[in-house]
């Protein structure tokens, strides 16, 4: 079966506009997060949102999109120019992955209600590029941008196409802060995830691509595959995680099972609410890989919703390919019921392969498996 390979990447987040600026403010333990008072978002809130509006929005891109729409062109761009690949070919499919896409269009009234269907950016966005295939669009929640990659690599493996480009990506609005504050997540501190004492998590925004690909003579990241995933689904309740982390257990073993090999690192959820952090201890546990290190990168990028998977998967990419296990920044004292090997301080680590887990509402969880082998 082909192997599928990396052969582009960007992040565009407040810690960077490339996946080089974004990996070195990580690993220097900089954080995207910063207190913010904006009228238009929410009074009280750690957010990452100042980047796009001092940045994103003086990048020129030449036709009318949304913010969300050239946020997500902008970073396709920058991946795929790293590459031979052209998107007009018939071998490249386009995936696009988020949980809001243009939802703060609801937030006033304006003749744009359309735009707010989530196809219709995925068709924009396709049309920008000249996509000779329709572009698919995927949408479950938080773990958007993983299922995408698990799509990607079934389709690539199945040899339906050579390449494909995912981009995960989501906006902070006042429709999205509000919901979460309404069940009481947000903290208004920065985000501590699996410590003992948080309580709520930051949000963030960006978006992330990988470009993906059987043609090996393209494989960045010393030849990194992606090598297997899976999804499942707890039904356990419409926001609120599984209280025993069956279902992400699941994920994870059906994952593993297919690999046919155990992971060297775990990049874990991680959002810092109170009820998600546990259940992956109990996840790990279940799966049989607590003496496996584990980290959660949310301390940096705040949780960015449909791209977090997908930012977070590039991030351990990079500290794969650098032999470098990245701290879970914000935590301080051991705060879940299993006990998992979690990483606190950025360390060497030579390590070769990576799990990336994530879990969402309505009881969605999913994994994916990327390895030097």
């Amino acid at each position: 079966m082909n192997k599928v390979f990396i052969a582009g990447s960007n992040i565009i987040s407040s810690l960077g506009f490339t996946t080089t600026e974004n990996f070195n403010n990580v690993l220097e333990g900089n954080s995207g997060l910063q207190y913010h008072s904006e009228d238009d978002i929410h009074p009280i809130s750690y957010i990452n949102r100042t980047f796009f509006k001092e940045h994103c929005l003086n990048h020129k891109v030449e036709t009318k999109v949304s913010l969300f729409e050239k946020l997500c062109i902008l970073s396709i761009k920058d991946a795929v120019s790293q590459t031979i690949i052209d998107l007009k070919e018939e071998d490249c499919l386009l995936i696009i992955a988020t949980t809001k896409g243009n939802v703060g269009f609801l937030e006033k009234e304006n003749k744009r209600t359309q735009d707010i269907h989530l196809w219709e950016s995925a068709n924009k966005i396709g049309k920008y590029f000249g996509v000779a295939n329709r572009p698919v669009l995927i949408s479950n929640a938080c773990v958007s941008s993983i299922l995408a990659q698990v799509t990607a690599v079934r389709l690539l493996k199945a040899k339906k196409y050579k390449h494909v480009i995912v981009c995960g990506a989501d906006l902070i609005s006042e429709f999205v802060l509000s919901g979460f504050n309404s069940f009481k997540a947000v903290s208004n501190n920065p985000c501590k995830p699996f410590d003992l004492n948080r309580d709520g998590l930051s949000l963030g925004e960006g978006a992330g691509t990988l470009v993906l690909t059987t043609d090996s003579t393209q494989a960045i990241f010393n030849g990194a595959s992606c090598v297997a995933g899976a999804s499942s689904n707890d039904a356990n309740h419409i926001s609120g995680p599984s209280r025993t982390g069956d279902g992400l257990a699941n994920a994870i073993t059906s994952t593993l099972n297919q690999a046919q090999m155990k992971p060297e690192f775990i990049s874990a959820h991680g959002t810092a609410t109170i009820y998600n952090d546990e259940m992956e201890s109990k996840a790990i546990n279940l799966a049989q890989l607590n003496d496996v290190p584990v980290n959660s990168l949310k301390g940096f990028f705040g949780h960015t919703l449909g791209a977090a998977g997908i930012i977070e998967t590039i991030i351990t990419l990079c500290a794969m390919n650098e032999s470098k296990a990245l701290e879970t920044k914000g935590f301080v004292d051991y705060g879940v019921p299993e006990q998992i090997n979690l990483v606190t301080r950025t360390e060497n680590l030579n390590f070769n392969s990576f799990l990336k887990i994530a879990s969402g509402f309505g009881g969605c969880n999913a994994a994916i498996l990327y390895s030097k082998y």
